[in-house]
């Protein structure tokens, strides 16, 4: 068994499998999700487990080298959107309807219990070395 770090089995099989380029959705419980990408649901009940402590596990697992957010987060969800400019200063931001395009081409989504808007946020991996 593992010690620290991810202990669900299917995200941490999931992230072991990304590599340089590679993107994550991390997304609240009401983003749609698109066909394609693996999917690993990690919502039980509104609010848990939060999308700013599913990404601060995400982040201490991975190497992400870019991030692109909604625009709309600025507006309707002020918490998240300092939690994305605190850990991303390059934050990109695109109109809702655009992250929703650009998640369909996502490796991995991993679903929050998140409940409020725009606390969504697309990765993309970067290299260790």
């Amino acid at each position: 068994m593992k010690r620290t770090g991810i202990l669900n089995r299917h995200l941490a099989g999931a992230l072991a499998e990304l590599g340089h380029g590679h993107e994550v959705l991390v997304c609240d419980a009401g983003m749609p999700i698109p066909d394609g990408p693996r999917v690993v649901d990690l919502a039980f009940r509104a609010g848990v487990p939060a999308f700013a402590e599913v990404l601060e596990g995400l982040l201490a697992e991975l190497v992400v080298e870019g991030a692109t957010a909604a625009e709309e987060v600025r507006r309707a969800n002020p918490q998240a959107a300092k939690l994305l400019d605190g850990r991303f200063p390059a934050l990109d931001l695109v109109p809702h309807e655009r992250l929703k395009e650009l998640s369909a081409g996502a490796r991995l989504v991993v679903r929050t219990g998140e409940a409020r808007p725009y606390a969504n946020v697309l990765l993309r991996c970067g290299v260790f070395f």
